[in-house]
């Protein structure tokens, strides 16, 4: 037998993954600043009494949202970094990207790109933190994460917006030579 904690975690669970599709889905239709929480439960198909049991505003929800879609763009480009080869990283962003470039466009021109920054820069200190033992580099750790976080935030919007697209080898090589090959050897 199911116990009713177990049950009501599954809801939750289930209740979640509802309202980020709708936040997706939306996001996909309109910019963050339009969407309002009514709009988010109807999409869910939720009461939005039941919003609220989830997150405190639309904003949590976007948060939430955010730190998804970092972790797994840098669960795809992280385990094939190195700094003998930064390339194959390179390519691996833009690869996940690409798989979800609604979303993405979505993300970084409806008004939730400053969001999804917040979201890069402190999942990328975490990892950067966790393997930078350089202690004498010329720049700080942080402002490099900082950086190269914000800029490839920024070749990313730029790439989507370009009527016709770049192939993601090229735009990978662009990141490479701008930003990431520097930062990495500023150690």
């Amino acid at each position: 037998m199911v116990s009713d904690a177990s049950a009501t975690d599954a809801r939750q669970v289930r209740t979640r993954a509802k309202l980020l599709r709708a936040m997706l889905a939306l996001l996909e239709r309109e910019p963050f600043e339009a969407i309002t929480v009514r709009a988010l439960a109807a999409e869910a198909g939720v009461g939005y009494a039941t919003f609220f049991r989830h997150y405190p505003d639309k904003e949590a929800l976007l948060d939430d949202l955010a730190a998804d879609e970092i972790a797994g763009l840098l669960g795809a480009a992280m385990p094939l970094f190195s700094a003998e080869n930064t390339g194959r990283a390179c390519v691996a962003l833009f690869e996940f990207v690409s798989r979800r470039k609604t979303l993405w466009r979505a993300l970084l021109t409806g008004g939730a790109a400053p969001r999804l920054r917040e979201q890069f820069v402190g999942q990328a200190r975490t990892l950067a933190a966790a393997s930078d033992t350089n202690t004498a580099a010329v720049c700080p750790i942080d402002l490099r994460v900082t950086y190269a976080t914000s800029a490839t935030i920024e070749i990313i919007g730029w790439w989507l917006r370009q009527p016709e697209e770049l192939p993601i080898e090229t735009i990978a090589g662009i990141l490479d030579r701008l930003v990431i090959t520097p930062t990495v050897s500023e150690r």
